[in-house]
């Protein structure tokens, strides 16, 4: 075991963390923490094991050879994941522009009026629902908005409190999952499976009992504060969420999930597409659309322009993310990180289930200080493959599943994220209402603690 690489990484990681805590701008933190440990570790392991990938003649200077390894690394990640989650970008801020979007969460939410009668169930419901839109429109901040509109007044003249409002609004983006959420096919990616795989073997056996125990926490710890803090109903005005186009552009947002689901194995289908394919492929669908309602076609092509322009803002504020943090995973595992947990882990009597069980935590309580469910888990998630290679090395055979290692620290992602007082979603959806995120964050911490623990024994229950 590598005594200085072990220190010197947790030295280097710990002030990433900090930096990324005090809201400096990830993507350079990521960087500059990558180029110290790689730095560190052509002192330590010398060029031909830095730049083993690449060759250390490639530009025959050190330092532009690591410019090199950075390029590469780039290069990488952009031709796959990267322009998978550029199109869902661009196809959700597409969608987002039409009104689609909006008369999606119009629909969807129509069901909960049914419910007057138990304010406290009608409230936990939304979840479910949430969960399908989010799958639909994964944009945690922009669902939780529409939702302010569309349910909130509901909620509060069904007679909950505020806090219980946007409490199990913010519920319904926990889950990052589906094949049109970007952290599904990087997760995917690293665990050497399609998205669609990912979602339907991994992610749903997890996801449904999870959400079904959501539903019933929240109902509970909703009823019990509200009593304890002794609520008294208020009135406010309910406004009914409505968009400006014809009803059945609802389906437009859930084209591209099933365009993926019925072209694949699942289905039988001889056909099989990828994301970046059907996010295209139901923007072209949707300009037909558009073409045959508005009837002017310097109109549709121009509203066009939302699909790459929300591509470019997910290149700058996520693919980036991913590249950068890539070539800090990359410093971590040259500088024997990797080598040295497993080492310590064994020696602890971990194993692949004890390893699970930190890097889920370290990732879960990583988005609880940083406000990101992408910081951290693009940052560590990328270890995890090497993780498990080295367990399967020293486990005399014994068959391990990165998928199922991976799975539970990506979910942790997002429910770590619905517990940051800084998180997007919470401060915007807390503006709103004009109440603390802290009071928020008090309420979700029983259920979203008690469902992440749930779906790690889950997980580890399903992988024996």
């Amino acid at each position: 075991m590598n005594i200085i690489g072990l220190l010197l990484s947790l030295l280097v990681i710990g002030g990433v963390a900090f930096f990324l805590f005090r809201n400096y701008y990830a993507q350079a933190v990521l960087l500059i923490g990558g180029l110290i440990l790689i730095t560190a570790a052509l002192l330590f392991e010398g060029s031909d094991v830095v730049f083993a990938n690449i060759g250390k003649g490639e530009t025959h200077s050190t330092i532009f050879n690591l410019i090199s390894l950075f390029k590469e690394i780039a290069a990488s990640k952009l031709a796959g994941i990267g322009l998978l989650i550029m199109s869902i970008g661009g196809f959700v801020n597409y969608m987002k522009h039409i009104g689609a979007s909006t008369a999606l969460v119009a629909i969807a939410v129509k069901p909960l009026r049914l419910f007057r009668k138990f304010p406290y169930l009608t409230a936990a419901m939304l979840i479910p629902i949430g969960q399908f839109l989010f799958m639909a429109t994964p944009s945690a901040a922009g669902l939780s908005l529409l939702l302010m509109v569309a349910v909130y007044p509901l909620l509060i003249q069904l007679g909950i409190s505020k806090v219980s409002a946007v409490a199990v609004i913010t519920a319904c983006t926990i889950f990052d999952m589906g094949p049109a959420s970007g952290n599904v096919h990087q997760a995917a990616a690293l665990s050497g499976m399609s998205g669609i795989d990912y979602f339907v073997n991994y992610q749903l056996p997890l996801t449904i009992p999870a959400m079904c125990l959501m539903v019933i926490l929240y109902l509970f710890v909703n009823r019990y504060y509200d009593k304890k803090d002794g609520f008294e109903v208020e009135e406010i005005e309910s406004e009914e969420l409505k968009a400006d186009i014809p009803s059945f552009y609802a389906l437009l947002p859930v084209l591209p999930i099933v365009m993926l689901f019925a072209f694949s194995d699942l289905f039988g289908s001889k056909i099989h597409i990828n994301a970046p394919i059907a996010m295209v492929s139901s923007m072209l669908v949707t300009m037909l659309v558009e073409m045959i309602r508005l009837r002017d076609f310097k109109v549709v092509v121009a509203t066009t322009k939302s699909f790459w322009d929300g591509a470019a803002d997910v290149f700058a504020s996520v693919v980036s993310l991913i590249i950068c943090a890539e070539f800090f995973a990359e410093g971590v595992k040259l500088m024997g990180f990797i080598d040295s947990l497993v080492y310590i882990s064994q020696h602890l009597g971990f194993g692949f289930i004890g390893l699970s069980g930190i890097m889920t935590s370290m990732i879960f309580g990583s988005s609880v200080l940083l406000g990101s469910g992408n910081a951290s888990f693009f940052a560590f998630g990328p270890l995890v493959p090497d993780i498990v290679q080295q367990l399967v090395t020293s486990s005399a055979g014994e068959i391990l599943d990165t998928g199922r290692m991976i799975v539970t620290m990506q979910l942790a992602a997002s429910t770590g994220r619905a517990l940051s007082p800084i998180a997007g979603l919470i401060i915007a959806t807390c503006a709103i209402a004009k109440i603390s995120p802290f009071e928020v964050v008090k309420r979700n911490l029983i259920p979203l603690v008690g469902t992440t623990i749930f779906i790690f024994i889950l997980n580890v229950i399903l992988a024996a």
